[in-house]
């Protein structure tokens, strides 16, 4: 039996018969879904590509405004680094 390539790990192809051949369809996909959602360093890895994608084209967009946002975000974590030292201090 073939699967096409379109369908993704976490589905079961539709038209399974057999209740063997679908029982052990349905834990494959649950093993792959649950292998997706807990693989938390893959998922960060994602996020953090999409949002470097996501930055260089608004970079090359509006480059004063991205140069403003670093700035912007640079004093917003340097402040709370600034102010965590400083809590740690007293």
């Amino acid at each position: 039996m073939s699967t096409p390539e379109s369908l993704p790990r976490t589905a079961v192809p539709a038209g399974i018969v057999d209740p063997v051949t679908s029982a052990r369809a349905e834990l494959k996909a649950a093993l792959a879904a649950i292998e997706v959602k807990g693989n938390i360093p893959r998922r960060v890895e994602k996020a953090s590509a999409r949002a470097a994608v996501k930055a260089r084209a608004f970079a090359d967009r509006h480059p004063v405004a991205a140069v403003a946002a670093a700035v912007g975000i640079a004093a917003v974590v340097g402040g709370a680094v600034w102010a965590i030292a400083r809590a740690i201090a007293r």
